[in-house]
Formats: structure tokens, sequence, C-alpha cells
């Protein structure tokens, strides 16, 4: 189906921009990336203002809510990303699929048959792997040495709990906006949902800037050519995705399903990239959660 395949590239560009995000944190800070970041992706979509017109104002506001669960979740996984292994979080992100089935069924109504019930205990499976780590599995995979192992000490990724945290509750956020999504793209278009929802995280960004007087280099923030990469992946992958929302055959269980395909590009990266360790026990957590959701989508 075409709004498989949209959803498909918006999860393989979201990967990619997980890893240009970090890429971008190593020259600003977070919220010198995030505020240029929602600018340019804004002034991307200025030229397509005609077909952002002619919403009811009840709308704005519903546009400006999801702006605002946006402008939270962002902050959280900016921050998760700048401080923990990308290849961690890849893992990690795969948990919206949990958190997004349970509101399609509550809120949209969606019934999950049985082969999305056992994808969905395959994904937890997986996520609950990363971090309980068998000692089998440990010793398989190389995860600690023997020695580790015989003396029955656990091993942890030194990463921040507070930032895993980050990362779970940036996830809610981004599940409660996918939810959004499909709600709102039966009463407004593409472009009026793009248009304005970057407009508001504008001004959000903006306001914080300005009320937190966090400083902004923007010589610097200019030439900082990976916010830039980032800003127009974002729109491309936003729009197939707003897109596909729209479509009537669309699920939101599905789609956020679909979405993860993006986490095994940033376990990837971190390995070839960041030499981040643990990648292949990393690979066979999310192999384990890809399976859920390959069986799901059946």
């Amino acid at each position: 189906m075409a709004w498989m395949l949209l959803v498909l590239l918006y999860g393989i560009l979201k990967g990619v921009r997980e890893v240009i995000k970090k890429q971008a944190m190593t020259k600003s800070s977070v919220m010198e990336v995030l505020f240029l970041y929602t600018l340019l992706g804004f002034i991307f979509v200025i030229p397509d203002y005609k077909n952002a017109t002619g919403m009811e104002p009840i709308w704005f506001f519903y546009v400006a809510v999801k702006s605002g669960i946006i402008f939270l979740a962002w902050i959280l996984s900016f921050k998760a990303i700048k401080r923990m292994p990308i290849s961690l979080y890849g893992v990690l992100d795969l948990s919206r699929v949990l958190f997004a089935t349970l509101l399609g069924t509550i809120v949209l109504q969606e019934v999950l048959s049985n082969y999305q019930i056992i994808g969905l205990v395959f994904v937890s499976a997986g996520l609950l792997l990363l971090r309980y780590k068998p000692a089998f599995l440990r010793t398989l995979f190389g995860v600690v040495d023997k020695a580790d192992i015989d003396s029955k000490q656990k091993h942890h990724e030194p990463v921040d709990k507070k930032m895993v945290l980050y990362a779970f509750f940036s996830c809610l956020l981004n599940a409660i906006s996918g939810t959004m999504d499909k709600v709102l793209m039966r009463d407004m278009t593409s472009s009026q949902l793009q248009f304005w929802y970057m407009f508001f995280l504008v001004l959000m960004y903006g306001a914080y800037i300005v009320l937190t007087r966090t400083k902004v280099h923007m010589k610097s923030l200019i030439k900082n050519y990976w916010i830039w990469i980032l800003s127009i992946l974002f729109i491309i992958a936003d729009r197939a995705l707003f897109i596909a929302n729209g479509m009537e055959d669309s699920r939101v269980t599905i789609m956020t399903l679909i979405k993860q395909s993006g986490s095994l590009v940033t376990i990837v990266a971190g390995k070839v990239i960041f030499q981040e360790q643990h990648i292949r026990y990393k690979l066979f957590c999310a192999a384990v959660i890809v399976f859920g959701i390959m069986i799901a989508v059946l």
C-alpha cells in the first residue's frame, strides 16, 4: 500500500536524522540546534503558504497543542541523544510502538489482531532484553567477560539513568503526537498541518530562548551544516508522514510499527560512525523487536 511506503520512507529518514542530530550537537548546544532546526524547517515550507490557509479557528488551537507536545518531546530526545550512545537510543526509541499501539486502541478504537498482539509481545521482549541481559546472552555476544559473569557482576552501559527516562518520555510524547496527526488529518491537509505546526514550534523555541536568556551564537550556528541537512530531511519525512496519515486506510498502530525501521540505521551508525560498543547485542535486541514488527504487519 502507498501509505506503508510513505511511512517506511519516514522511518528510514528518521533514523538518518537521529545520527545527524548527534553530529550537529557536537558543534552547537541543544537549544541552538532546536531553534535553527525548526526555523529553517519553517522557512522551507513558507512557499507552500497558499495551501495552508482556510482552516477553521479551532484547528489552530489543536495544532498548537500538538506543537507544544513536540516542543517538549524534542528537548528531551535531543538531550538524550547528545549524552547517550546513538545505538542505545535507537533501541530505546522502539518503545514508542507500545505507547502508540495503546493510544491507537484506546483513542482511535483500532482493534488489535492476533498477529499484532504476538508482535507486541516480541517488541516488549526485545526491550526487556536490552535492560536485563541474561548471562548466556552476555556470554554469547561478549557483553562482559567471563570473570564478570562468573562473579555475577551486572554490566551497565555508562549512561545517565535520567537520560534513559528522557528517551522513554520523549517516545510517549511522540506517540501522542502521532495519534493526534491521524485525528487532525481528518479535517485538514498535509500542507496546513505541516505549515502551522512548524510555525508554532518556531514561536515556542524562540520564546524559550528569550525567556531563559539562552545564548545563541548565530555565526557558528549558521555554519553548522548538519542542521541544514537535518532541516531538509525533516521536511521531506514529515510531509510523507502527513500524507500517509491523510489516507483513509492507514492505521496508527501499523504506521508506528513501520516507523521503527529507522532504529536499525541508528544502531549500525553507532558502530560505523561512533565506534560504540556491544553493537551485536543491541542488534540482537533490535532484531527481536523488528521480528515482532514484521509479525504485527502481516
